[in-house]
């Protein structure tokens, strides 16, 4: 459980975690996946979310997925991504919350292994995403903030007080 005291300081900051929709590179599961080869060239994402037409997230892509399409016997070709639609490669076994839930631990659980959350609403749609990098922004605001906002005591070490103001 995170200390009660920590997660207000990183509460405080908790709104900027978010990284909105608008702001994000995505492809549309119907794409050709030479759209998304493009897209995922000129981002500097490691994986991408996909959408359907209603804006639900139904996967994730990766420009390493698109390339296995791309390797034939003799190199590497572009003609075969004309086939293929996005939904034929995508990752669709993936981990995102729920735009309404602010368990700023269960963020942090999921971020040791995933560099970034897909944030949906209750009807699955794409709202942004929560990155490692942002919580590690938030820990950096932390480790130089708190010693302003809070005093500590070493449980281990008897507390000592002066009486008579000495």
């Amino acid at each position: 459980m995170i200390s009660a005291a920590i997660q207000r300081v990183i509460e405080d900051k908790s709104g900027s975690f978010l990284i909105p929709a608008s702001k994000i590179a995505f492809v549309e599961e119907d794409n050709p996946l030479y759209h998304a080869f493009l897209i995922l060239t000129k981002v500097k994402y490691a994986k991408i979310p996909v959408l359907n037409q209603e804006g639900q997230i139904t996967g994730l892509l990766s420009l390493a997925m698109i390339t296995d399409k791309m390797l034939e016997l003799d190199g590497i070709s572009t003609k075969p991504l004309n086939h293929y639609k996005v939904k034929d490669v995508m990752q669709t076994d993936f981990v995102s919350v729920n735009f309404t839930e602010k368990d700023l631990e269960t963020q942090l659980h999921l971020l040791v292994d995933h560099n970034f959350l897909p944030v949906v609403d209750d009807r699955g749609v794409f709202q942004g995403m929560i990155t490692r990098r942002e919580w590690f922004k938030a820990f950096n605001y932390l480790a130089h903030t708190f010693d302003d906002r809070y005093v500590t005591i070493d449980k281990k070490q008897p507390l000592r007080l002066q009486a008579g103001g000495k």
